[in-house]
């Protein structure tokens, strides 16, 4: 089963859909139907319940409807026969800025939480096709680090070909991008403008934090009056900011920060409790090492590198064993790609793991899938083989977690979005209207 009939050349494609998917007009909107498929004879990996060597995956209506050695399914189905290949879920990048081009960054102020990733979307990115080539299937697309307190991210899945909603993850929840550092210090630093200390980033943030903290309090007292019957009440002015920073006060945004540095952690950590929020992870974060502890207590994850050091002062503490080293401690530990390149070889990053600290293989691939997953909040969803969650899968042609293997196929909600047997690996148009 194939979701897009069209077959173009590889030459065709790249000029077709690269240079001119802008002006792309009548094709047929692709069908949003879900047939029954059958993925046989697969070493199927979940992730959470080992490995099934002689697998077999039902798919029914874009989710996993049953997986073992043998699935009872309709004879209708459309049988995928692995051939005896890998099967893993579908991969998981917990920290990309892929599809938003020079806009990941407003670097106007230090504060921008009312600014929105979406708005930055370019999902005819050919990067997006690139990483789901790679086994992505989910992405968190974070504002950039150029502010102390950025803008809220989006979810998407690399249906590339299909419209700009259709990317959309549905029902992931919001997130926001938080940074703390050399970034924001250097980039209003150089403008002898503040903050251009580390005093100066929490100063900001703090000033922030207190301005939400009293716009909630001037519409609890408004909404207080308006419920008691007070027909003079006066509603207080909008401000889109400080409703962002007061969803994160009410923890309806998930704080994602980026962070090197253990004292900051420990900073940001006390500076959550003081206001009431939680962090949801530490992104970069290659000084976990030196405090799993906390950050096990305080259940916050870590969305990593393998081996990245030394390119700026912050990295110059970091090692290869971070990820393992504060997985045994309890973090919850994802290796994520912040790099378009990266995120096409994922799982041979979270290899590295199982060289530097001795992951095992369930370990290092939950970094790039379940671990991943629930970073992005969606670990109901993705990140692992199991009966009811979304059929992301990824079939490899060798062993996945290796420096050689690459996917063969690659389904999102059960359609298959990239197979490498198709002339240009299948590679969609785009539908009229998309």
């Amino acid at each position: 089963m194939f979701r897009n009939t069209t077959v173009w050349s590889v030459p065709s494609v790249l000029s077709f859909v690269f240079a001119a998917s802008l002006l792309l007009a009548q094709q047929q909107p692709a069908s949003s139907a879900h047939n029954e498929v059958v993925i046989k004879n697969a070493i199927v990996m979940t992730v959470t319940h080992g490995n099934i060597k002689n697998g077999s995956i039902y798919i029914k209506d874009g989710k996993i409807a049953a997986v073992g050695e043998t699935v009872d399914a309709p004879s209708s189905a459309t049988v995928i026969d692995a051939g005896g290949k890998y099967l893993t879920p579908g991969i998981v990048d917990s920290h990309s800025h892929l599809a938003l081009d020079d806009d990941v960054n407003e670097a106007t102020s230090p504060v921008t939480p009312q600014m929105m990733m979406q708005d930055a979307f370019d999902y005819q990115d050919k990067a997006i096709y690139h990483a789901l080539a790679g086994g992505v299937t989910t992405s968190l697309l974070l504002h950039g680090s150029a502010n102390m307190i950025g803008g809220q991210a989006i979810v998407i899945k690399h249906k590339y070909g299909a419209g700009r909603d259709a990317m959309l993850f549905p029902g992931a929840p919001r997130s926001i991008k938080f940074a703390s550092g050399e970034n924001p210090k250097r980039v209003y630093g150089s403008r002898n403008e503040l903050p251009s200390t580390r005093m100066g980033n929490f100063a900001m943030q703090r000033d922030a934090l207190v301005q939400a903290q009293d716009y909630m309090r001037s519409w609890d007292e408004y909404n207080a009056k308006v419920k008691r019957g007070d027909k003079d009440a006066t509603a207080p002015k909008r401000d889109l900011k400080l409703e962002a920073l007061a969803d994160v006060l009410r923890g309806k945004l998930m704080v994602q920060i980026h962070c090197y540095r253990a004292d900051e952690f420990l900073t940001e950590i006390a500076m959550a409790k003081e206001f009431g929020y939680h962090i949801r992870a530490f992104h970069h974060a290659l000084e976990a090492y030196k405090v799993p502890e906390r950050l096990a207590a305080e259940n916050i994850g870590i969305a990593t590198f393998a081996d990245w050091w030394g390119y700026k002062q912050e990295a110059w503490d970091a090692i290869p064993w971070n990820a393992v080293m504060a997985m045994r401690k309890g973090v919850r530990v994802a290796i994520k790609s912040d790099s378009n390149d990266f995120a096409r070889r994922l799982n041979q990053e979270a290899a590295k793991t199982m060289r530097y600290g001795g992951a095992t293989e369930e370990e290092a691939l939950k970094m790039i899938t379940l671990n991943a997953a629930w970073i992005v909040g969606v670990d109901d969803k993705v990140g692992s083989i199991e009966v009811g969650k979304d059929a992301d899968l990824v079939i490899w042609d060798g062993y996945p977690l290796s420096s050689s293997a690459v996917p063969n196929k690659v389904l999102i909600d059960g359609d298959v979005y990239f197979d490498r047997a198709l002339p240009g690996y299948g590679m969609p148009h785009y539908s009229e209207g998309q």
